[in-house]
């Protein structure tokens, strides 16, 4: 069942940030203006995991913001975090499901939901960023009809995780 995060609900945001495992990357190429990429594998994979997002009220009160939880049994197991952006897009700022969870339709469902709010919001699709160190996402999102808009090798480039590079991901209606 997915809910949109209200007051009452809003302790459940973060429940569904777990780690995920790294076990390569993902190597973007642009070729005659279209990306493709292949994967790297990795000799010695490792565990990540993200520092808990930052949340407020405004994804409450704010039209142009949203949560939306994926709860199972009463248990949050995924979350969408969404806003819409300057460029019409309707911007993913985290997208999270716990392990447990994952590759059982969960991610997908919360995908749904993030298109159904950009329609109605009247944007004209939807748009993300991850790693290229996130390879089951990457797999994910291109399984969802995403596709690669650009790359930004800077990005993280002042952080310990200098090694990634950004890659931005786009659905257009």
């Amino acid at each position: 069942m997915i809910i949109k995060m209200n007051h009452l609900n809003m302790k459940d945001f973060n429940k569904s940030n777990e780690g995920f495992m790294v076990s390569g990357r993902i190597i973007p190429t642009l070729e005659n203006n279209v990306w493709s990429y292949t994967e790297e594998i990795f000799s010695q994979p490792y565990v990540k995991k993200y520092e808990d997002d930052e949340i407020d009220i405004s994804y409450i009160e704010d039209d142009r913001k949203a949560v939306f939880f994926y709860y199972v049994d009463n248990n949050c197991v995924g979350q969408v975090k969404l806003r819409s952006n300057w460029n019409g897009y309707g911007l993913i700022e985290d997208i999270a499901v716990k392990s447990a969870y994952r590759k059982n339709g969960v991610g997908t469902a919360l995908i749904n939901q993030a298109m159904e709010w950009a329609k109605e919001n009247s944007l004209c699709g939807l748009m993300l960023e991850t790693q290229d160190i996130n390879v089951s996402a990457c797999y994910f999102y291109a399984k969802n009809n995403f596709v690669i808009g650009a790359v930004d090798t800077m990005l993280y480039s002042n952080f310990s995780s200098a090694n990634e590079i950004a890659i931005f991901w786009y659905y257009k209606f």
